[in-house]
Order: C-alpha cells, then structure tokens, then sequence
C-alpha cells in the first residue's frame, strides 16, 4: 500500500488564521478490509466553511479535531478495490480530505459516488456540479423562489457559488446583478457567466456608495439576494431589497476571522417584511440528485462556464486556502493532488 500525504490542522487559530495552523505529515496507507476502497485523489476542494470548522467552537459542524487529516471534498479514481460496487479506474466523488489517498468504507451511503466525466470534467464536481452548485441551487430554488423577470443579486458572483447562482437564475428568466472584486472578476462574470450586471465591490468605500451602484444595475429594485459575504455588502444590498424580498444566507466571509459582523439597517427586515433564512446544504440532501441533474446539463451545454483556481500539489493547500479568504482565487478554489 502506498505512503500518503497529509495535511493536518496542528492547532486552532488565534484570530486569522495562518500556514503555521496546519501541518504535513506522512502516513503509511493501511491494507484494504472486505468492502472498502482506496482511492487516489486527483483534486481537493478548498471551501470558505473550513475555516469556521477550525474553530472550537459550537456551530452547525463538529469542530475539526486537531492532529487529523482536514477534511474536505475530492476527486480521484479507485486505484484498488475490495467491493464489488467499484473499480479500479472509476472517477469518483467523496470526501477524502487533505491528503494524497483515502480509505472509504463502500458500504456506506453516500461516502463515495462514481461521475461521468464524458461531458462535465472531473474536477467540476466539487464546483458547479458538486456541493457549492448545489447550495446555489437549493438557495435559489426553495428560499428565494424566483418568478421570471424578477432581480437576483448574488455577492461573491465570480466564485463556484455565485457563477452557479448566476447561470440558474438567467435559466429562470430573471435579471442576475452579481456583486464582486475587481475589474476582471467582474467582466467574467459579465462576459461569460452572462450576468446582467456586475458591481466591483473594492470601487466603493462604504453601503451608500456600494447601494447608489446597485440602484443603478437593478432599478426596479431587488427580489432575491443570495448572501456570501455579510457586512458592507450585505448592508448596501438591504437598502435596495423590495418588499417581501427573500435572502438566502450561505455564508458570511467577512467574519471568518472571528470579528463580530454588525448588520447596519436591521429595521428594513420588519419594514420591507423580508425572509432572511440560513441555510446548509448537507441538510438537504433530497434535492442534490434534482439539482445536479440541472447543474451538469447547464455545464454540458455551456450556459453555465465556471472557472478554477488551482494549485498545484498538496503542500501548496494552506496557501491557497489562505488565499481563498482574502479572495486572491478566481471561481472555485482547488489543489490538484495528482
């Protein structure tokens, strides 16, 4: 059996968090019982949520435990199999973590899932067509509800969750204004991902300044807001949100660091009679089979083109992770393993 790299979280952030937080280790893979699996994976999947989970603290997530691999999805092929449901040579999809190989128990639901890589690539399944589509699917379809011809504003539109977001809500009929940082983000998610509008966040130094912008891309207002960041942003779009407007709340970057996120103008909630719901996507697993279904024809077809930023070999995650919530990636964060 192979030896496997890993990454493990050494110790739990002080505030931001940083390279010396993770560690890597070499670790000897174990021989294969009757119906389990080794899998060698190509790609991981770097998400903004790890880096609440690397926090001791109670959230919607056990923390992750301190000297173990960081888990995380991937996607690889078998490389040797002792149950009779996989191959050697079948891509699949599971949640290996931060390392070169994983040992999946086959028997167990859900945990690894063969992918057809004949028109959607392997590594899109841990974006557009694997769980940041579906949480833009779930967000967008059961929260926000959208009826043709209404406005949709997404913050963080260039990244695996928003450029989904997009390309769901224009299959809807309905206006798409995303929100996102710096020049060339925004011409992406214009030019190819065929938003309506994109706002450059970094030009605007605070809400009113951010909202004047807003008026401008969506002048009837909006509908439907699928939250990403919080904060400045959050603020500047709740001033321009029509009555009985929906917000489907993914996440909240801007407090990722532990800082506390105020909300400016939580009055419009009740004035403007809003639905603000959170929401996570792995509680809701009897929409992915619908949603996947949609999100890989839109790949499929080329309605929906997502990009990737991927770095390259396991030791380069920290760094890119890192990189990742400061929003130095361009679409889906990923390391290539192999």
């Amino acid at each position: 059996m192979p030896q496997n790299k890993q990454i493990h979280l050494d110790n739990r952030p002080q505030g931001e968090a940083a390279a010396s937080n993770f560690k890597l280790v070499t670790a000897q893979t174990p021989e294969l019982k009757d119906g389990e699996v080794l899998v060698r994976h190509h790609f991981l999947s770097l998400d903004p949520y790890m880096r609440g989970r690397m926090n001791d603290a109670k959230s919607y997530a056990a923390p992750q435990p301190l000297g173990q691999v960081m888990q995380g999805g991937t996607v690889g092929e078998v490389a040797e199999s002792r149950h009779p449901k996989f191959q050697p040579g079948d891509k699949v999809v599971g949640f290996g973590g931060w390392q070169e190989y994983s040992v999946v128990d086959g028997n167990q639901p859900g945990v690894l899932r063969r992918v057809d890589t004949a028109h959607v690539p392997l590594s899109h399944y841990l974006g557009a067509v694997g769980m940041p589509g579906v949480t833009a699917w779930y967000g967008l379809v059961r929260i926000i509800e959208p009826k043709e011809g209404q406005t949709i504003v997404v913050s963080a539109a260039s990244g695996a969750v928003g450029s989904a977001l997009g390309a769901l809500a224009k299959a809807r009929g309905c206006r798409a204004v995303g929100i996102a940082g710096g020049p060339d983000k925004c011409r992406y998610v214009t030019e190819e991902l065929g938003f309506d509008a994109c706002i450059d966040y970094k030009q605007h130094k605070d809400a009113h300044s951010l909202s004047k912008a807003l008026k401008e891309a969506a002048p009837k207002g909006v509908d439907g807001y699928f939250e990403n960041v919080g904060g400045m942003v959050m603020d500047a779009v709740m001033l321009r949100m029509n009555a009985f407007g929906r917000i489907a709340l993914c996440g909240m970057i801007a407090g990722y660091d532990g800082q506390p996120i105020p909300m400016t103008y939580p009055q419009l909630l009740l004035t403007n009679r809003l639905l603000l719901q959170g929401f996570i996507v792995s509680e809701h697993m009897d929409v992915w089979p619908q949603a996947l279904q949609e999100l890989g024809t839109l790949v499929g077809t080329g309605k929906l083109r997502p990009r990737e930023s991927v770095a390259d070999g396991l030791e380069a995650a920290p760094e890119a992770f890192l990189g990742m919530l400061k929003g130095r990636n361009f679409g889906k964060q990923l390391v290539k393993v192999s």
